[in-house]
């Protein structure tokens, strides 16, 4: 029931993070796998060397286009890349550029992947937030566009139920990311964290790419529009 052998998936900010957990997962189960991520950046060394990258800014339409026109087939797409900007979100354009990345930038990939999901009858997972469930007084753009994407998520996982294409998302909590190194570093900011955390430990990457991977399986092939939380309880205590 959770075989993915033989089928293919796009990982979108596949090259590091999160993202590079998720792509060696699926490319581990016998995955075929492409791990999209900013051109210039290079791939993570956690990255595992032997699976195909490629360039993608998902804010540039033809960027996308032409990476999804070399597809010739796709089972599973899973939209990791975002970007978060903190107390400089305040600032309206900066605002407008988190929101145009993380939530129109998702629905942007969804849109341009649809027909070959539609014909293998595949499975989107977004990448949400414990933000899509509260707020953040130093994030807004980040916070309102993770709330979008749960939204984004049941509102496609309705429309697109018809073709066979299920829609969920998971919601990482506090993960041991480059990006959440500064509050790892910080003793009274972790601790905080963690008092808050019933399971006590700062998740890892390959916490929620074992989710990802079973929301794609036969194993959830009755599951759509589900928005999961991977926080280690956070959210419930």
């Amino acid at each position: 029931m959770f075989d993915i052998s033989g089928k293919s998936a796009l990982i979108t900010g596949g090259t590091g993070g999160i993202g590079a957990a998720i792509a060696n997962r699926f490319f581990a189960a016998g995955c075929q796998v492409l791990a999209a991520g900013l051109p210039q950046e290079k791939p993570t060394a956690d990255l595992d060397g032997r699976i195909e990258v490629a360039g993608l800014d998902i804010s540039d339409t033809e960027s996308l286009r032409r990476l999804i026109a070399g597809l010739d087939r796709l089972d599973f797409l899973v939209n990791c890349a975002g970007i978060i900007r903190r107390s400089a979100e305040f600032e309206l354009a900066t605002f407008e550029r988190v929101i145009d990345v993380n939530l129109t930038g998702t629905m942007r990939v969804c849109m341009a992947c649809r027909s070959l999901l539609a014909a293998r009858g595949g499975s989107i997972v977004n990448v949400a937030s414990m933000y899509s469930f509260f707020g953040s007084g130093q994030s807004p753009a980040y916070s309102a566009s993770k709330g979008g994407v749960a939204q984004l998520t049941k509102s496609l996982a309705v429309a697109w139920a018809p073709e066979k294409i299920r829609v969920n998302g998971v919601a990482p909590g506090w993960i041991a990311t480059p990006l959440t190194q500064v509050l790892r570093d910080d003793p009274v900011r972790s601790a905080a964290i963690l008092d808050r955390t019933p399971l006590n430990r700062w998740g890892q990457p390959d916490d929620v790419a074992g989710a990802a991977m079973f929301l794609c399986s036969p194993a959830a092939a009755f599951i759509t529009g589900v928005v999961l939380p991977i926080d280690g309880g956070y959210l419930i205590n």
